[in-house]
């Protein structure tokens, strides 16, 4: 089977370097990066990422024969005009978090998307986290019964300069860190009836960055709560999601190394009645996506996440973030 071209327009976002997982699975070729800011790319060419991949214009690399697949990579601020560039060139995307600012821009490219059924594959780094899998796997089933509470943090420690360019952002933790496990909230229960914004600047810091945020997603028997600061000690260790429903609660911390507890009412095959821990392989992340997005590339498989999930997350990121969601497009 021929591999399938990818190339990466943008080395700006936090998780650019996500492109050792194309290059180390088998499904892809990476034939080339895009980045125009000098800087940017100077300081790529130096990590290992990127040595001895070719360096060319997004016009360069959007008209290489054969590329299939670009991963958008850049500041968040430009996501969204380089998504609708890939996809008006006929490309399917991975684009990373969050959708960027504006509800109707991001709209607009999944509108152009589906009517031509290319990809968009969103960066939300959980989807495929082994213990987030299984959780999904046991409401499939039944096995929790009907949810009625979530409960999720996604929070860290950052320094100075983090803060700094967080800021540039008027979501603030929630927008950049929080979107995250907004998707699994989403995934778990659906598109909520409203979104309660809870804003805070906690930090003793000169910046106006909205450093500690909770949002609570209302749902008709359920509700949901959000956490993200960049202000907490040791935070990576206490990111988690639970969600309790009338057959079991399934509790997964960390989420970055997942482990899970899980109590049922009844026992369900190897599982039986009342807490039980369960433990999973170490988890690496972006590799379960790109072999998502391979199949669903070579038509193998239908998207696990549809336009409309991936646009019902985008507007409650924003109303989370307390963001307006009619902001022009660009």
């Amino acid at each position: 089977m021929s591999k399938i071209k990818y190339g990466q327009i943008g080395v700006g976002h936090a998780h650019a370097s996500k492109i050792t997982a194309y290059r180390d699975s088998d499904d892809y070729e990476v034939i080339g990066v895009a980045e125009p800011d000098e800087e940017l790319r100077r300081r790529a060419e130096e990590s290992d990422a990127y040595q001895g991949l070719p360096w060319m214009t997004a016009e360069q690399l959007l008209n290489e024969p054969g590329l299939q697949v670009v991963g958008v990579e850049t500041r968040v601020r430009d996501l969204l005009d380089t998504a609708e560039q890939c996809i008006d060139a006929g490309k399917h995307i991975h684009l990373d978090k969050p959708a960027g600012e504006s509800l109707p821009h991001f709209e607009r490219i999944l509108d152009k998307a589906a009517r031509q059924h290319l990809a968009v594959q969103m960066g939300y780094m959980y989807r495929y986290n082994p213990g987030v899998v299984r959780m999904r796997e046991f409401l499939e089933n039944g096995w929790l019964g009907e949810p009625f509470e979530v409960h999720t943090v996604m929070s860290k420690l950052v320094g100075a300069s983090t803060r700094e360019s967080l800021a540039e952002y008027r979501g603030g933790t929630m927008f950049e860190l929080g979107c995250h496990i907004i998707d699994l909230v989403v995934g778990a229960l659906g598109a909520p009836d409203a979104v309660h914004a809870f804003p805070r600047h906690s930090a003793d810091s000169d910046d106006d960055l909205l450093d500690n945020m909770l949002a609570v997603f209302e749902y008709p028997a359920a509700t949901a709560t959000v956490r993200s600061s960049v202000n907490e000690v040791e935070g990576f260790a206490r990111r988690h999601f639970t969600i309790c429903g009338s057959e079991g609660t399934m509790h997964i911390q960390p989420l970055d190394s997942p482990r899970a507890r899980v109590a049922f009412r009844t026992a369900h095959g190897k599982y039986s009645a009342g807490y039980q821990e369960i433990e999973f392989p170490p988890y690496v992340r972006y590799v379960d996506d790109a072999a998502d997005l391979a199949k669903i590339v070579r038509q193998e498989k239908d998207p696990d996440f549809s336009y409309q999930h991936d646009l019902a997350v985008q507007e409650c990121v924003l109303r989370a973030s307390g963001l307006p969601i009619d902001a022009s497009p660009g």
